[in-house]
């Protein structure tokens, strides 16, 4: 018995749908190499990117010394990066900017398949935030889809009564952009989650960064080098739990 010692655990509420979207998630990627008229996407928004300032320089590496940190530093504020990934290409596009709101992401939605025009449909993957599935993403999707219809009304009837209701409109096959969403608390799913984690380690783990704007550029920068230099499509070998038979 270790009394001083804790840990946290996730009392999670099972996603009655959880097989189906990792089948389907799976699937998407799996076929996204051989898609001409269709495109698909990896969607995610890292947000509170912190912009710290070392109050002193780092001390450079030594024999059997590893480089040194100044342990001080100064807040200079945060950024919210919203990026996609061209999931058979691995090429990366990005928008950094102060906030992270519904009318921010529709923004960066709809510019996304301004930059990609011609294709018949265009695939998003994303998690289940609110964000995700907000009125104002509801009615950017259809009119991009051409659909003249009655929405109905935000928490009182149609397709914007809830976020359930929403959800089914977005993710309906059979439109010109269709959301595709993973199970709650299986955001590992996301392939742009993984390319947030190298941009944690080749960027920001190690950053100075002397404003939110030398942030902003910073990170701006490496997308425009990893596209250059790096961006190759993940090899994606999981495709869920083998059913028991």
């Amino acid at each position: 018995m270790q009394p001083h010692r804790s840990r946290y655990w996730l009392n999670a509420k099972a996603d009655a749908r959880k097989e189906e979207r990792i089948s389907d998630v799976c699937a998407l990627y799996a076929g996204a190499p051989q898609q001409t008229d269709e495109i698909s996407f990896s969607v995610d928004e890292a947000t509170g990117i912190q912009a710290l300032e070392r109050i002193a320089a780092d001390l450079p590496l030594a024999p059997g010394k590893p480089l040194a940190r100044e342990f001080e530093y100064k807040r200079h504020g945060t950024q919210t990066l919203i990026a996609a990934m061209r999931v058979a290409t691995g090429e990366i596009y990005a928008h950094c900017g102060d906030t992270r709101t519904e009318r921010d992401y529709c923004r960066f939605i709809e510019d996304l398949i301004g930059r990609h025009p011609g294709f018949g449909v265009y695939h998003l993957v994303m998690d289940q935030l609110n964000t995700h599935k907000s009125e104002a993403l509801v009615r950017l999707t259809a009119r991009l889809c051409g659909m003249d219809i009655d929405l109905g009304e935000k928490g009182k009837r149609g397709i914007l009564k809830s976020l359930a209701s929403r959800e089914a409109f977005l993710s309906q096959g059979g439109k010109t952009v269709v959301f595709h969403y993973t199970p709650r608390h299986a955001s590992w799913l996301n392939q742009i989650e993984v390319w947030f984690g190298i941009l944690m380690k080749k960027v920001i783990r190690r950053g100075h960064f002397n404003s939110t704007e030398d942030l902003r550029n910073k990170l701006m920068a490496f997308v425009d080098y990893f596209n250059a230099t790096m961006a190759a499509p993940f090899r994606w070998t999981y495709r869920g739990t083998p059913l028991v038979v």
